[in-house]
């Protein structure tokens, strides 16, 4: 199962928005989600999500302001090929402005008007969770369309 990260910025502690981004192209091309990629051989979560939220919106995070909150499982039996361990990272410090690359397009959220419509059917389980500070670890299991979760546990982390 191939090793992934999802970093999200969250603006205020309580969190009042949070970065998420239009997907242009690749896996979940017109979904809304967090940012993050595949962790690289030899790398670590930390410094792979380091490099992805850089790559995908020009912004960066001092690697002690990474916050590890999660770690989730998505399988999906009709495409194992999807399937993957995401570490979920957390933060509310970073330098720069998000801007838009080839791969994502980054808007701000109100934590009250999260965007769960246009995103993978897991991300209501799981992302006003991270949000509001918990540190959960999850498995979701997604039907044989690879859209709607059909099995989901989530517990404390």
């Amino acid at each position: 199962m191939k090793e992934t990260t999802l970093c999200l910025l969250v603006d205020g502690d309580p969190a009042r928005r949070v970065l998420l981004g239009l997907k242009k192209e690749g896996f979940g091309a017109g979904k809304i989600m967090g940012f993050g990629g595949k962790v690289e051989p030899g790398e670590t979560p930390t410094a792979a999500a380091h490099r992805e939220l850089l790559e995908e919106t020009g912004v960066t995070v001092a690697p002690c302001d990474l916050q590890a909150v999660g770690e989730l499982v998505f399988l999906f039996p009709s495409r194992p090929a999807w399937s993957q361990r995401v570490h979920v990272f957390l933060a509310r410090s970073w330098r720069g402005d998000p801007q838009e690359g080839r791969e994502m397009k980054p808007s701000w959220f109100g934590v009250g008007d999260l965007p769960f419509g246009q995103m993978w059917h897991d991300a209501s389980y799981w992302l006003p969770r991270f949000v509001a500070g918990e540190r959960i670890r999850g498995s979701f299991v997604f039907d044989n369309g690879s859209e709607t979760v059909v099995d989901a546990k989530i517990d404390a982390w």
